[in-house]
């Protein structure tokens, strides 16, 4: 199941994780973020309890979408211990994303 991040806990379900982080960075009226969003999904329950999978609303976020430089989206960002290791913009297959994911555990 994925966690949604907004601005206001964005520092304490991301920054401060113990475990790694994936972002989805989407909109409602992204086509692309809506072929990637299962593709999320089906991440956070093939991982679940080694990796937090969150999505943030960009159009409802603007201060995270601002803050990480987001121009395009989907773009997913992949986090351990605080900080930014590795992102993925556009939408691409599932073993992508798990090949970056994978390293960080």
């Amino acid at each position: 199941m994925t966690v949604e991040v907004n601005d206001s806990n964005f520092e304490e379900i991301v920054l401060k994780s113990d475990k790694p982080v994936i972002i989805d960075f989407w909109a409602e009226w992204c086509g692309p973020c809506r072929m990637v969003s299962p593709i999320v999904e089906e991440i956070s329950e093939d991982f679940k309890g080694k990796v937090i999978v969150a999505k943030v609303d960009v159009d409802s976020n603007p201060g995270i979408s601002s803050k990480f430089g987001i121009r395009n989206i989907p773009t997913i960002m992949f986090f351990k211990n605080g900080k930014m290791v590795d992102k993925q913009v556009g939408a691409v297959p599932k073993s992508n994303l798990v090949s970056k994911l994978e390293p960080l555990l």
